[in-house]
């Protein structure tokens, strides 16, 4: 009778050195992978927590009260909101990850407080705006969230260069729809 033995070692029958017999996924180095790249996984759904609850708060007046307010002529159109938004909270997340993936050589607990802070802000300003009607509120929290983001930017570019990078552009977006949310208030 023959018998087939199946085996990953290039000598069966023979044993092998403990390094080689532990698969090249597990360990201290796969555990700070699995650590590092889970971390990627909660930044991403802290920052599209709050997304959620911002499209939440603005989707009602979508349909009903915002399409009726005075814009200027320089208002983009609706359409193009979503998708910015989407690209702007990842981007956002990324950024916090890498300031996160810092924590050993920078100290990261107020960085990723000032992002945080911003993140209630930008929620807060949907509130404002969209929930309560209100631009004229709005006008003044949008003035505290740019700060925010400004302080958040410098905070992460001091710890990581591509942090800071990709926070910029939000910073660029929200001094944009600052613009247009003081037009919007003097308008109406």
């Amino acid at each position: 009778m023959t018998h087939i033995v199946f085996s990953s070692s290039p000598n069966p029958g023979r044993s092998q050195p403990a390094s080689n017999s532990t698969p090249r996924w597990s360990g201290p180095r796969a555990k700070k992978t699995f650590i590092e790249w889970g971390a990627l996984g909660v930044s991403l759904a802290v920052s599209f927590t709050a997304a959620g609850i911002g499209g939440w708060l603005t989707s009602k007046s979508l349909a009903t009260w915002y399409p009726g307010l005075a814009k200027p002529s320089w208002n983009p159109p609706d359409w193009i909101f979503g998708p910015v938004w989407t690209l702007l909270y990842t981007m956002m997340a990324v950024a916090a990850w890498l300031v996160w993936l810092s924590r050993r050589s920078q100290p990261v607990r107020l960085p990723l407080g000032l992002y945080v802070v911003q993140l209630v802000l930008n929620v807060l300003w949907s509130a404002l705006f969209f929930a309560f009607q209100s631009p004229g509120a709005a006008v003044g929290e949008i003035v505290v969230l740019w700060l925010a983001i400004a302080a958040t930017y410098f905070s992460f570019l001091r710890v990581n260069r591509a942090a800071g990078v990709l926070i910029a552009p939000y910073w660029a977006w929200v001094s944009f729809a600052t613009a247009l949310n003081f037009a919007i208030w003097r308008l109406n």
